[in-house]
């Protein structure tokens, strides 16, 4: 690994996608570059190259980066109605502290791992809850673009405009007494 001199460390990932993260709150991933952010680190743009590929494989760090510190439900026996609450809380999270990453992510889906972590968890309570298996992928599909549809609305304001709704936290636990609901009545 490089050092730089005017730093006079190395570079590490966690720098790397803590700073991008910073930069992407304050101006959204459109006003990020690799110039702006070697500067920020204070290194030569040249730098970065050593450790992503460019602008996307950064902002792919960064939502790994992002989606590993989330609170997701462990599998301990918690009823699946409370861990699915759990998991919708911890993604609603994202929305919440990183809204400019969040914006960007779900237009751009090819900027996540849409294999592993919240979505192996997400399969296990869907499995809990006694979704069967060839009905798994159309049932993950449903309740994410549900909950999805719902933050969506909420970062864009448009959740306090329609019917004006006040109480988002209110809203949102309603929508997923509704999700819970449907899946207990579909599957018990």
């Amino acid at each position: 690994m490089a050092v730089s001199a005017r730093r006079g460390r190395p570079l590490t990932p966690e720098e790397i996608y803590a700073t991008t993260l910073r930069l992407v709150d304050a101006a959204g991933v459109d006003g990020l570059s690799m110039r702006k952010l070697a500067a920020e680190l204070g290194v030569n743009p040249m730098s970065l190259y050593h450790h992503v590929e460019n602008k996307t494989a950064l902002v792919r760090g960064t939502c790994a980066a992002v989606a590993s510190r989330l609170r997701l439900p462990p599998d301990d026996g918690t009823p699946w109605q409370e861990q699915l609450r759990a998991l919708a809380h911890a993604y609603r999270s994202i929305s919440q502290s990183h809204p400019s990453l969040w914006s960007y992510v779900n237009h751009h889906p090819d900027v996540i791992d849409q294999e592993g972590g919240m979505w192996v968890v997400f399969n296990r309570i869907l499995v809990a809850a006694g979704v069967p298996a060839e009905e798994l992928v159309h049932t993950r599909k449903a309740l994410f673009t549900f909950v999805f549809g719902f933050l969506s609305a909420e970062t864009s304001g448009l959740l306090t405009e329609f019917g004006g709704a006040t109480d988002a936290d209110d809203t949102f636990e309603v929508a997923l007494d509704l999700i819970v609901a449907g899946l207990e009545a579909r599957h018990s």
